[in-house]
């Protein structure tokens, strides 16, 4: 960061955060590692407190020997790698609650203010919910019956909330009702980790702030788009939940809705987050999902099936019905009616068990009008960008070449920029020390709004429901470790067209068609 922007946080006042669910893989993982992170960059204020609340009886010392474990394990600086561990543990507090209990609420305001005047903390605080969703109602009440969320005049209380927000439009509807019953919307960040990634955050300046791709990003350059979030794990012992959400509520509805709507939205006159959000609420607007014969042929719902016992089989997993219709792989096509974008199919597709982890989203753009080197059997592939968000961030822009020598034979060449390559292999930043610092200053630019999280919602509802009705493609199988059904590969190829795999390729990976 520059010099005035570590003055500016620098400025940002004193604040408190207190985490739900602290002696969970959440926190354990990401947050507070996240955190020192944070702090032994100096881009955290002079006087901060840190209490965990959950159900597992900690003390505080045992609390921090728990998270000392987990930054050491998980964390991009070691505590061996700063000196900032003991100032940084000495903030670090546990209080043991139940959920439903609104005196452990009491208790913990009590606590909490405690601390603050020992450490000389302003009353300004953050509820992180890194909880199960269920318990989201009961938690938000407390803290509203205990006057959590009344701010203080000058100072700030903000409530941060995992996804999922909900599992369909009228839950996610009723539980933000419900948060205004006690938090404004203006206090309330939604948080997507993939948002948090850099490379996410570099597509908007890699559209906004270079000259030569803008004017090409619209219908009339542009053939298509993929958006493609793969996993290479299986579903594990995550069966339970997975099973009552598929793969479209687990990650369509917040990750590719967050993606597609950066990839194809208008660019706001400043970076406000308001006019931010406002534009990918546009774009979500304009989305059309497909129903009724198009729910059929642009649309693919499949699970892993192992058929030689060697690979994970999705029914046979922990918790999971051994008769399920629950998709662990899922394919779309998509078109945004807005005159930007108007007739260009958006590909989206995710899935669990797959060749490789990777993020990538691909723009392939129109072939040339004229064929000039035609006449001697030269058929030139298409220009495209692929935008590496994992495993390898970076970009990658492929075009034509005259191989050397006589004639005009052509080549694909690939110029490539590669995050590490450029600035270090430490230098990404973890998602959510981006998110988690802007939580604090109140930025909520890469925070979901209330009705980008409904909207979305009303797009994967229409598809599930088409579905449930029987409307949709019939479920097919993958083997775990390929690129997914062949369903899909055929779902493109009707067209001439072809998944990317340009940020992975994978050697050895089963592959389909």
């Amino acid at each position: 960061m520059s010099q005035p922007e570590l003055e500016a946080i620098h400025r940002a006042p004193s604040f408190s955060l207190i985490i739900f669910g602290a002696s969970g893989d959440l926190a354990y993982r990401k947050l507070l590692p996240a955190l020192f992170t944070l702090a032994c960059n100096d881009l955290l204020p002079e006087n901060y407190v840190l209490l965990g609340a959950a159900r597992t009886p900690y003390t505080d010392d045992a609390f921090r020997d728990h998270i000392r474990q987990g930054v050491e394990e998980f964390g991009r600086i070691k505590p061996d790698e700063c000196d900032r561990w003991q100032e940084f543990a000495s903030r670090l507090y546990y209080q043991h609650i139940q959920y439903d209990e609104r005196a452990d609420f009491q208790t913990l305001k009590q606590r909490l203010e405690e601390l603050e005047k020992a450490h000389q903390t302003a009353p300004n605080r953050l509820f992180y919910l890194a909880i199960p969703p269920s318990i989201y109602p009961v938690v938000v009440e407390n803290l509203g019956e205990v006057d959590f969320a009344q701010e203080q005049e000058g100072h700030f209380a903000r409530l941060i909330v995992e996804k999922p927000f909900g599992t369909d439009y009228n839950s996610a509807f009723a539980l933000n009702q419900h948060i205004h019953r006690y938090f404004r919307e203006d206090q309330v960040y939604r948080i997507d980790h993939y948002l948090g990634k850099e490379t996410v955050q570099n597509l908007l300046v890699f559209r906004f702030a270079n000259a030569i791709f803008e004017p090409l990003w619209n219908r009339h350059y542009i053939d298509h788009v993929q958006i493609s979030v793969l996993e290479s794990v299986a579903v594990g012992k995550r069966g339970g939940y997975y099973d009552q959400a598929g793969v479209m509520r687990d990650m369509f509805q917040n990750h590719l809705m967050q993606l597609i709507s950066l990839t194809a939205m208008e660019p706001p006159n400043e970076w406000d987050a308001t006019q931010l959000r406002d534009e990918k609420v546009k774009v979500l607007r304009a989305v059309r999902p497909p129903r009724d014969g198009a729910l059929r042929t642009n649309t693919v719902r499949a699970q892993y099936r192992s058929t030689d016992g060697s690979g994970p089989t999705y029914r046979l997993e922990p918790g999971v019905d051994p008769h399920s219709e629950t998709p662990t792989y899922a394919a779309l096509t998509l078109y945004i009616d807005n005159w930007r974008w108007k007739g260009v199919p958006f590909y989206l597709r995710s899935g669990k068990a797959l060749a490789a982890k990777t993020t990538e989203i691909y723009v392939q753009f129109k072939e040339v009008p004229h064929l000039l080197f035609e006449a001697q059997g030269v058929d030139l592939a298409p220009n495209a960008l692929s935008i590496c968000l994992q495993p390898h961030e970076g970009f990658h822009l492929r075009f034509q070449t005259k191989v050397p020598g006589a004639g005009m034979r052509t080549q694909d060449v690939d110029m490539r920029f590669n995050f590490a390559t450029t600035f270090g292999d430490k230098s990404l930043p973890e998602a959510y020390e981006r998110l988690l610092l802007d939580a604090v200053l109140g930025d909520a630019s890469l925070f979901s709004r209330e009705d980008e999280i409904l909207v979305s919602w009303q797009i994967i509802d229409a598809i599930l429901q088409g579905w449930e009705r029987g409307d949709g493609p019939p479920l097919t199988f993958y083997e775990p470790g390929s690129w997914g059904p062949i369903t899909a590969h055929n779902m493109l190829a009707v067209w001439g067209r072809s998944w990317s795999v340009d940020c992975f390729k994978s050697e050895g990976a089963k592959t389909v068609g």
